[in-house]
């Protein structure tokens, strides 16, 4: 299995970003999504039966961190 995560933050998005993925129908501000599948396409199908509101050809486009299992590793830090 491996862990699939998309983040994608909108603070400071403009007009002239006209081309910007938009990963969820919602107005938000950062929007951040991890799946534990064994591929991405796994992945998304997953995220899409539990929320119909995230946007199948923008996570695609988006690609997320992905994270195998076999080792030790960091899977999550935040700073704001």
């Amino acid at each position: 299995m491996k862990l699939f995560i998309w983040v994608h933050d909108r603070t400071f998005h403009s007009w002239s970003m006209m081309n910007e993925p938009v990963l969820h129908e919602a107005m938000y501000s950062r929007a951040a999504a991890v799946v534990v599948a064994e591929t991405e396409q796994e992945a998304i199908q997953l995220l899409l039966k539990r929320d119909n509101g995230w946007r199948q050809e923008d996570l695609e486009r988006l690609r997320p961190q992905v994270m195998n299992w076999d080792t030790a590793q960091v899977v999550y830090s935040h700073i704001q």
